[in-house]
């Protein structure tokens, strides 16, 4: 795995990436984001955010191009091997894992845990607001219980790149507020790198200070979500929210 210093983001860099799925269209990528950034990813469903986060994950491989982290090629490497965690919508527990478990694989896949990674287990779950949970299965936890858990396995994990797939989409309100800012804490003490799929502005206004767009398997337009949000980054955003207005 590629080794950075703890405590800060690492740079995200991508060179000319291709990518299609069998029979899809093709999708090309190049950006570079910076370290300790907090980036909204946003576009219409199917555009290409959710693979954009793939292959920066490495659940994809690119056709041709290449993604750099902190100036390293991680394009050939699996998925654990790169200095990346990742929260999915559906939260990706093993329902027949406890909560502890299930935050312990964050050290060890195997569950081989020291007593430092489960002292580091224990704590993330108070940090997270799970202490008192730790023997429960995921089924018996509130949707906003189990993104804590994943939450709480990225904690210990301590990688320089976070990516979230939409991950409060199912969320109520309240939950999504607090949501976003354990996540904002979460940022203000490890200072990673974070790339947040999601159809919700005011998401992004909440957490976020740069913006993507992304549109037919293309980053379209980067800046400042202040910039989007009035209106002055992009038009195509701006018929994009102009829409999901209308249908909301």
């Amino acid at each position: 795995m590629i080794k950075t210093a703890a405590g800060h983001g690492a740079q995200i860099a991508l060179e000319a990436l291709q990518f299609a799925y069998p029979g899809g269209r093709p999708m090309a990528f190049d950006a570079t984001i910076a370290a300790s950034d907090i980036v909204a990813v946003m576009g219409p469903s199917g555009s290409g955010k959710s693979t954009l986060l793939s292959l920066i994950a490495g659940f994809e491989r690119p056709a041709s191009g290449r993604i750099l982290i902190d100036g390293e090629d991680v394009s050939a490497l699996t998925p654990h091997r790169r200095p990346v965690s990742m929260v999915f919508q559906e939260n990706n527990l093993f329902a027949h894992l406890t909560v502890a478990q299930n935050v312990g694989l964050g050290r060890s896949p195997s569950l081989k845990l020291t007593e430092e990674d489960r002292a580091a287990v224990s704590d993330a779950l108070a940090r997270t607001g799970l202490a008192g949970k730790e023997d429960r299965l995921p089924q018996a936890l509130s949707g906003g219980e189990r993104q804590r858990v994943a939450l709480a396995r990225v904690l210990i994990r301590k990688r320089p790149v976070l990516l979230m797939d939409e991950p409060f989409a199912s969320l109520g309100p309240a939950l999504r507020d607090e949501m976003l800012a354990l996540i904002a804490a979460l940022h203000a003490e490890q200072k990673m790198t974070v790339l947040m799929a999601t159809h919700d502005p005011r998401d992004a206004e909440r957490l976020c200070k740069t913006m993507i767009f992304v549109e037919d398997g293309r980053i379209s337009a980067t800046g400042t979500t202040g910039a989007f949000v009035s209106g002055t980054a992009s038009e195509a955003f701006n018929r994009y929210i102009g829409a999901r207005r209308e249908i909301n």
